[in-house]
């Protein structure tokens, strides 16, 4: 079998935790920022993980994630 290509958009997006977990940024943190409060703006900046039917769905387009 050949080499897979990357959906590069997707390498961009992921990446994989220690655990093997797919890991993804939260949205909401970018703009009209002085209207959400300092928790949920602190809470935000973590990582997000993919529940296991998107983590396959994205392996699939970054195979050598």
């Amino acid at each position: 079998m050949g080499k897979l290509k990357t959906n590069r958009s997707a390498a961009k997006r992921f990446s994989v935790s220690k655990t093997g977990k797919v890991k993804h940024k939260k949205a909401y943190l970018r703009h009209l920022l002085s209207s959400k409060g300092r928790a949920r703006k602190r809470q935000l900046r973590q990582p997000g993980i993919l529940n296991a039917a998107d983590a396959r769905n994205t392996r699939k387009l970054v195979p050598y994630l």
